[in-house]
């Protein structure tokens, strides 16, 4: 069974193929991937009007580039799979728009995916894939959430963001640096000359005893540090200011997440997302997880970025599972807010 997937939730168009074989992890046989970093970059964030539009623009493109590198035709296609949420309304429209027209023509059922369930699963493409059960950080953008994974579509949550995501605490406090965008990256590549012991940031929630995140007051702090070093601030303070608030990122999530391994008692850990790409997050996690010989899986570098292979791949392991069966009703909607713990099993 050939699956495609579309993914279009922010400013990336990403689509894919997988090929399923009714059980293990299916084969990715071919993926493309357009950022739009470039044209938002002049405005220091997603534009979401012009997200949709260049949406619009390389969809199509896209698809047919896959199925050339795949050496498959369209009419290989046995299910087309989209995001359906969360992320912007109007993205979002672009890929299920596209997707269910493209099954209605080819007379092929379509399966609507979560988002952030694609990027939980992601890691399953990588060459060292996890075995379930298993708990999972997850750090996308605007999400910051531990999950218990037992299995596709069982899922509990133990604990997320209540205000700030890691992501936005990455994001916002280069802003504030004016390191432009995207500001994870740029921040995480400042942070390498720095010195993380030179501020003496906020750990939110580091000791709150539950398993929540919290990073608005990180912000906060890192915008106060910054006035008290005036209006013109060196590159080398601004490294150290960058160095410790990765570190205050870092010791939180490695924290927490050693802490859900305790609580559920399990072996294995997961992360999944963006953030997930940061290489000092990977150290202090691998270094923390083997001390309690903990295995840590991670999607490959190229798979931790909106993509849709994630997509493709949470559409074939549903499948596979019994979890959704795919459908030919050809009417769509999307959810721009959906959280991951309401994506529950649908047997077929």
């Amino acid at each position: 069974m050939n699956i495609l997937g579309i993914e279009s939730s922010c400013d990336e168009t990403g689509v894919a193929l997988v090929e399923s074989r009714g059980e293990g992890t299916p084969a990715l046989l071919a993926h493309a991937l357009h950022t739009q970093i470039d044209m938002h970059q002049a405005y220091g964030g997603v534009v979401p009007e012009l997200a949709s539009r260049d949406h619009i623009r390389r969809v199509v493109p896209l698809v047919r580039q896959v199925m050339a590198a795949a050496g498959r035709t369209l009419q290989d296609v046995d299910v087309v799979a989209y995001t359906q949420g969360p992320g912007l309304a109007g993205a979002l429209l672009v890929g299920a728009g596209v997707a269910c027209a493209l099954a209605a023509s080819l007379d092929r059922p379509t399966l609507p995916i979560h988002h952030l369930e694609g990027h939980l699963l992601s890691p399953f493409l990588s060459a060292d894939p996890p075995e379930f059960p298993f708990v999972a950080l997850l750090v996308s953008g605007g999400h910051t959430q531990l999950m218990r994974v037992d299995g596709v579509a069982q899922y509990e949550l133990l604990g997320e963001t209540i205000d700030d995501a890691a992501g936005e605490a990455f994001d916002k406090s280069a802003k504030l640096m004016g390191l432009g965008y995207p500001g994870g990256p740029a921040l995480a590549r400042l942070a390498e000359f720095g010195d993380a012991s030179t501020f003496d940031l906020p750990r939110p929630l580091l000791h709150s005893g539950d398993l929540d995140f919290s990073f608005a007051g990180l912000k906060t702090a890192v915008r106060t540090r910054l006035a008290g070093l005036g209006a013109n601030v060196c590159q080398q303070d601004l490294a150290h200011l960058a160095a410790s608030t990765q570190q205050a990122i870092v010791d939180v999530l490695v924290r927490k997440s050693v802490n859900a391994l305790k609580q559920t008692g399990l072996d294995r850990l997961v992360v999944a997302g963006g953030v997930g790409a940061n290489a000092s997050l990977r150290r202090q996690l691998n270094e923390a997880c083997a001390k309690r010989r903990v295995r840590v899986h991670y999607p490959e570098l190229a798979l931790c970025t909106d993509n849709g292979a994630m997509i493709a791949l949470a559409a074939a392991l549903r499948l596979q599972s019994g979890a959704q069966a795919a459908t030919r009703d050809f009417a769509f909607g999307v959810k721009p807010r959906w959280p991951l713990a309401d994506v529950v099993r649908h047997a077929a």
